[in-house]
């Protein structure tokens, strides 16, 4: 198998070089900008295209690592120069084959979502730690068994999705992963207002949000669950209330104790939360 990759950004820098570690020929990169190009090349010990047409002649499988955005333009570009018996991937977590594809069967290619749940941040390092991640797989019954077992081959977890539930699955991955960071930014602004600088409020909360996400990883969040919520303590659930500064503040704080609510109820299925429930109305 030829894998050749359109877009030289720090996805197809990252899937180039882990693929080539793992003995896959990575035919080479064509994007609109040759040095980019021309440096994803040299890092995966490959070609630089300056012809689209001549980088899907010589690869059996097309990577588009573009920007979601740009999926769909740069497929009408691909398929205009002929993509029979090609596989088209491409590396969108938010959109499915058929949303980024949606006639490829008529052109006698395949189409795949191969989506890493792993933040690459680095063109020239994220690579190093992609054995640890975690691919969900979409697209066409006839390769998609292929690229399961090539995946888990190489060590990662896969998983094959359905296009129905791509919306599903990307919300998953952004509720666990980037409001994540929405939660983190108001924990810092209010360790500020304590007289914390944000360096020493991320070192003194070190401790406890990795003995917390350990505890989600390997108990689930019934079992991890601790704190006011839990406690069922309404009189400091109202204190935290009242340390929101605005409306945002205080609706994300009252929309994510409602669900942790019910996650409590789970833990303690014999307590009454219903005042708990009404203050966070």
């Amino acid at each position: 198998m030829k894998i050749g990759f359109i877009g030289a950004g720090k996805v197809g820098f990252s899937l180039g070089r882990y693929f080539a570690e793992n003995g896959i020929f990575i035919t080479g990169y064509y994007s609109k900008r040759l040095q980019s190009a021309t440096e994803a090349a040299r890092f995966t010990k490959s070609r630089v295209y300056d012809s689209m047409a001549e980088l899907v002649g010589d690869s059996d499988v097309i990577f588009l690592t573009v920007p979601d955005s740009a999926i769909k333009e740069v497929y009408e570009q691909v398929k205009a120069v002929g993509i029979g018996g090609k596989q088209i991937c491409h590396c969108s977590g938010a959109m499915s084959v058929a949303d980024a594809f949606p006639d490829i069967a008529r052109y006698g290619a395949s189409g795949f979502s191969i989506h890493p749940l792993f933040p690459i941040t680095s063109k020239y390092d994220s690579f190093k730690e992609l054995g640890k991640a975690f691919f969900c797989i979409e697209g066409s019954d006839e390769f998609i068994n292929g690229w399961d077992e090539l995946l888990r081959k190489m060590g990662n977890g896969t998983k094959v999705i359905s296009s129905e539930n791509k919306a599903q699955y990307n919300a998953a991955c952004s509720i666990s992963s980037n409001l994540v960071c929405a939660l983190a930014a108001e924990s810092l602004a209010l360790m500020e207002k304590c007289g914390f600088s944000q360096t020493e409020a991320l070192k003194a909360f070190q401790p406890l949000i990795m003995n917390n996400i350990k505890r989600i990883l390997a108990l689930g969040p019934v079992e991890a669950l601790s704190g006011p919520v839990e406690c069922n303590d309404i009189r400091m659930v109202r204190k935290h209330l009242e340390c929101m500064d605005n409306d945002t503040d205080r609706s994300m704080y009252k929309a994510v104790s409602m669900k942790l609510v019910d996650v409590a109820q789970q833990k303690n299925n014999e307590a009454d939360f219903s005042e708990l429930r009404r203050i966070l109305r």
